[in-house]
């Protein structure tokens, strides 16, 4: 199943997200070097200062405890994301393949 985690147009947010029974934490903040991304699970780290790129997996290590895969989709192209288009021009997105 595919999940749409929401976001705002904002340089800088957190948020919190149940995903795959867990209580996910997000942190996005806009640098001049691209969009970067913190993600905790029931508050211990699980990526710390990722680079945000389109169509990649954010959850690449397969002893991640979220059984899934974390990427950026651009609705308009093929960039990587920026803050002006979050929850609009890029998504992201979650899909859970434990099913």
């Amino acid at each position: 199943m595919l999940y749409t985690i929401p976001l705002s147009p904002i340089p800088a947010q957190s948020l919190t997200c149940p995903i795959a029974e867990l209580q996910c934490q997000f942190w996005l903040r806009q640098l001049a070097s691209g969009l970067y991304i913190d993600i905790t699970t029931n508050n211990t780290p699980l990526l710390l200062g990722i680079l945000c790129q389109n169509g990649t997996d954010l959850l690449r290590s397969p002893l991640s405890p979220l059984p899934g895969t974390l990427y950026f989709g651009d609705n308009a192209g093929t960039s990587d994301p920026y803050f002006t288009g979050l929850g609009s021009r890029f998504l992201l997105y979650y899909e859970d393949n434990s099913s």
